[in-house]
């Protein structure tokens, strides 16, 4: 295990890259027999625990909670907890403690995401990672080296967070039709479509494809596509002497006055200024 002193904490705090996630302890805990730690007023960082074999208990408040293989839990800061390793089958357990201002948002991001145990696939690729990290953390204190350090140890946790069983199922069920239907909107940015003669090129309903594709990507069918055809008319804008007119016909938008005015809704300047500025 490593633990940081209180003076690199300070810093890593403080640091504008490393402030918003930073771990201030890691460990690995192989076939950890005996192993048993209470804190009745909790820990001022969150805990996340990975167990790769054997298995234990954990209480977090009033909750009781088993610790199976390949499950990982997060334990909230300031909260009374005790965990406990199985005396017959004891845990392998991969650990960080962590803070940040933005640890409040990732847990709760946790909460929402995680399955009723934390299961989740074994995956090389995440030990790999967090050796890494770990050996950082070990060995150098370099500004530059903490940095890399927890822009990891964030992707790291975010595998687990945003991989769970229920966050998964929730997306991989329906991506093929969402990625077919992105792939569709950009290869016909020269065309104009309604929300409906989308759906129909899908068969599905127009308001099941609206509320799936939303909820995919974060946008509207006709604002995504909207913004598809804005994006290609940068690069004419930027690598073409195509006029405004032009690229506005070859994005699909009749009315260059129209298409204007679409541009600058995204992008906050005129086509013209915009093409001006790539100029400079």
């Amino acid at each position: 295990m490593t633990v940081l002193p209180d003076s690199i904490k300070k810093e890593l705090k403080e640091n504008s890259i490393c402030k918003p996630f930073y771990i201030t302890d890691i460990g690995f805990y192989p076939n950890a027999r005996h192993h048993y730690r209470t804190r009745k007023k909790g820990s001022k960082e969150y805990i996340f625990m990975y167990c790769v074999e054997g298995k234990g208990k954990m209480k977090i408040d009033d909750t009781n909670i088993e610790v199976l293989p390949n499950s990982f839990h997060i334990i909230p800061k300031n909260t009374p907890h005790e965990y406990k390793s199985d005396e017959n089958e004891p845990w392998s357990i991969y650990w960080l403690h962590f803070s940040g201002h933005s640890s409040d948002a990732l847990y709760k991001r946790y909460l929402e995401f995680r399955s009723t145990d934390g299961n989740i696939a074994f995956e090389n690729n995440r030990i790999k990672m967090f050796n890494e990290i770990f050996l950082m953390y070990k060995s150098e204190y370099t500004v530059p080296k903490l940095e890399f350090a927890n822009i990891l140890g964030l992707q790291f946790i975010s595998s687990f967070i945003y991989t769970t069983k229920e966050f998964a199922s929730e997306t991989t069920s329906h991506t093929n039709m969402v990625n077919s239907v992105i792939d569709f909107l950009t290869a016909n940015l020269d065309k104009t479509y309604k929300s409906d003669e989308i759906a129909k090129q899908f068969n599905c309903s127009p308001s099941y494809l609206f509320n799936l594709f939303k909820k995919r990507t974060g946008y509207s069918l006709i604002h995504f596509f909207n913004l598809k055809k804005i994006q290609k008319a940068c690069e004419y804008l930027k690598y073409t002497d195509l006029s405004i007119k032009e690229i506005s016909y070859k994005v699909g938008i009749q009315d260059p006055l129209y298409f204007s005015r679409t541009f600058k809704k995204y992008f906050g300047i005129s086509p013209k200024d915009y093409r001006k500025e790539q100029q400079e």
